[in-house]
């Protein structure tokens, strides 16, 4: 029997949230903010790209019967796209009015929409070979060969999806900022700290002036001494690491550019940030969300960083010459 559903208040109260998170994840989509309609190409729908995506990013602002629907979406797209508005509610333990909300939610007009988007995502999806075992836990018994392929059509759709959300004007106005900063400061924890550290090395390589830090003391310290013009990079999957959120507020209240990559456009990180990148991941065993979010976020950032590279095009190519050159002594003479 299903559950009683939310009631107009309660709606009126999560709406708006889920509209803020729905036009972060539109920009990228050339929607026009608030209404989910794609306005690129004239036609009045969003676009089919990043369904399952926009869902599973949107899955922490629902509640209660909204929040059902979603998982169920998610659990088996493939049967969400083949059932009745009726079936979904009842799989779902919801009602066909919850489902109409869940469609508005998400960016579609109707329930038709939702089922046509699905449908031709995991259309895509089966022709490249992505759903091969996705969601399907790992046994301690499984050969190498099905773990392998498993983790790769797992990373292989998060990277997919990460595309889609990806605002490139986002991305533009990152790049233009670094390029230009004096300083560029990236804080991270834990896994975010070993991608922080990756970034670090990239930009160093072509002459940006770039410091990674782990150590909070240390992180707090060089946030203090942001100056306007300066860029702060923080990096969590959830949006919600307490250091990464202390350090990139320090170097906003100094008037630096704050840069978030998260998963998360709701998150207090990328409320607090100037510009927001977002990653989409995909979970297996033993690699929940916050280890799966490595290779979508080092996607973003090396995009970011090839970025600044061709805006700092003569001086990263000079960067280069001298630095292989400096390095050359040392690699393994080659066989003549």
């Amino acid at each position: 029997m299903a559950e009683p559903e939310m009631d107009g208040a309660a709606w009126t109260a999560v709406t708006p949230s889920l509209v803020r998170a729905h036009a972060a994840l539109n920009r990228s989509n050339g929607s026009d903010h608030g209404t989910g309609r794609n306005t690129a190409n004239g036609v009045g729908h969003p676009p089919a790209d990043g369904v399952l995506a926009r869902v599973r990013t949107l899955l922490p602002d629902f509640t209660g019967a909204l929040q059902r629907v979603a998982e169920q979406v998610l659990a088996d797209p493939a049967a969400a796209s083949r059932a009745t508005i009726v079936e979904l509610a009842e799989r779902s333990g919801t009602s066909p009015a919850t489902i109409t909300r869940f469609c508005r939610a998400v960016g579609f007009d109707g329930y038709a929409d939702l089922r046509l988007g699905i449908a031709a995502e995991t259309g895509r999806a089966r022709s490249a070979g992505w759903t091969v075992d996705i969601g399907r836990e790992i046994q301690p018994s499984d050969p190498l060969e099905r773990v392998l392929g498993q983790i790769m059509a797992a990373d292989t759709r998060a990277m997919h999806d990460t595309a889609t959300l990806l605002d490139l004007g986002e991305v533009e106005r990152a790049a233009v900022a670094i390029a230009a900063a004096p300083r560029v400061n990236i804080f991270g924890a834990s896994g975010s700290a070993l991608v922080g550290e990756e970034m670090q090395f990239s930009l160093h390589r072509i002459g940006i002036p770039v410091w990674a830090w782990t150590d909070v003391h240390n992180g707090l310290a060089s946030a203090a001494l942001s100056r306007p013009g300066d860029v702060a990079l923080g990096i969590s999957h959830s949006g919600e690491t307490g250091e990464t959120i202390e350090l990139l507020a320090e170097a906003n209240s100094r008037g630096a550019t704050t840069i978030a990559l998260t998963s998360f456009p709701r998150s207090p990180l990328a409320e607090l940030a100037d510009i927001v990148l977002l990653t989409a991941t995909q979970a297996t065993t033993f690699r929940p969300d916050a280890l799966s979010a490595r290779h979508p976020q080092l996607v973003v950032l090396d995009l970011l960083y090839v970025a600044v590279a061709q805006r700092t095009h003569e001086r990263s190519h000079a960067a280069f010459l001298r630095t292989a050159q400096a390095v050359h002594g040392h690699k393994a003479a080659k066989d003549s």
